[in-house]
């Protein structure tokens, strides 16, 4: 891939992200607007990364010559895949944790409001939202210490 070409992705993926949320300030305010813009986003950054892919992966067998190339290749192919999945596991356990800690640290909030002697009984459910986030920094070290 030429660095043209390595650019022109980049700036594709950074303004797939900027566009649609540009339009979402700028746009007027209703009560549709915040998911319509989320889907126009997602559409528009996975469109764009799956298209990258593509691109990065479409590689012919035939232009490797010798079986070394070929194997070399393919390490960097399965390396490449092994960075996608530690970074895929920790972001998405961050992005379950980030939800389960809303949804238990609000409650928490509203049940001490009510009667402070229940503090500890719900930290314990806010700890145990935030340890999935750890497991998952956990298992992405594990994959980033078995590729190095």
């Amino acid at each position: 891939m030429t660095m043209v070409t390595k650019f022109l992705l980049i700036a594709a993926l950074v303004l797939s992200i900027i566009l649609p949320f540009g339009v979402y300030l700028m746009g007027e305010r209703r009560k549709g607007r915040f998911k319509k813009s989320l889907a126009v986003n997602v559409f528009f950054f996975f469109g764009t990364l799956v298209i990258a892919d593509i691109m990065l992966f479409s590689g012919s067998a035939e232009a490797a010559g010798a079986a070394s190339e070929t194997a070399a290749a393919a390490s960097s192919s399965a390396a490449g895949l092994g960075y996608v999945a530690a970074a895929l596991s920790t972001g998405l356990s961050c992005i379950g944790a980030g939800i389960a800690v809303a949804s238990a640290a609000s409650a928490a909030l509203g049940a001490i409001s009510e009667d402070s002697s229940v503090l500890g009984k719900s930290l314990i459910f806010v700890a145990l939202a935030e340890g999935v986030a750890l497991y998952g920094l956990i298992v992405s070290i594990m994959i980033l210490g078995k590729l190095g």
